[in-house]
């Protein structure tokens, strides 16, 4: 039977403006069936726009049916987007983490939390009025939260922040809109997550 794969997300993790085979959880899932695991599509509850409250709700409104072998957590960037402080987003962050543990099987070591990619360095940003720096610096503090948050409940953390920021200097990194990341950064992200998605799948607990 093929082990259960739950993606929870924003704009990221629906892969906004590619095709569903460049979203980064698919990639992912099929780099571990090419190592030789029998995993499943991912089951993808994103949606661009979403914050920590957004996905919240429709989580509760999915009615998914747990337990599931790994699930992934990439979510805060529209809370930063919207001038949220960090302790809004901590206490959002918090509960979504609970329940990716509970979707889990309430096991945190099947769980993969994803950094937020840095939004400042695409041209989408070069017209807010907060300026780059400041972006960069709160989307760090955000990232520093849940970091914290998912080693202390002992899930997996992938960095994918510095790779993102790559996407400064390379516009085939980003799709059209010159904001979203194209498929071959999520193919990179995939590639960053794949060490902790085959521990979690073998139950080696996290890093």
């Amino acid at each position: 039977m093929s082990r259960r794969f739950l993606a929870l997300g924003d704009s990221y993790t629906i892969g906004e403006l590619v095709a569903e085979a460049q979203r980064w959880p698919v990639l992912l899932a099929d780099l571990l069936r090419a190592r030789g695991l029998d995993v499943g599509a991912p089951e993808i509850v994103a949606q661009t726009g979403w914050a920590t409250d957004e996905l919240a709700a429709a989580i509760a409104a999915a009615r998914l049916r747990g337990p599931y072998d790994l699930v992934s957590l990439l979510i805060g960037v529209n809370d930063q987007y919207r001038g949220r402080d960090l302790r809004e987003y901590a206490a959002g962050f918090r509960e979504l983490l609970a329940r990716a543990v509970d979707f889990a099987g309430g096991s945190a070591g099947r769980v993969l939390v994803l950094s937020i990619p840095d939004w400042s360095v695409t041209p989408f940003a070069d017209g807010d009025a907060r300026g780059k720096a400041a972006i960069a610096q709160a989307l760090d503090a955000f990232n520093a939260e849940a970091r914290r948050q998912a080693r202390a409940a002992g899930a997996y953390w992938v960095d994918i922040t510095p790779t993102s920021r790559r996407a400064g200097g390379d516009p085939s990194l980003l799709t059209q809109d010159a904001l979203h990341p194209s498929g071959f950064m999520y193919a990179e992200w995939a590639e960053l997550a794949f060490p902790a998605a085959r521990a979690a799948l073998a139950s080696t607990g996290p890093r």
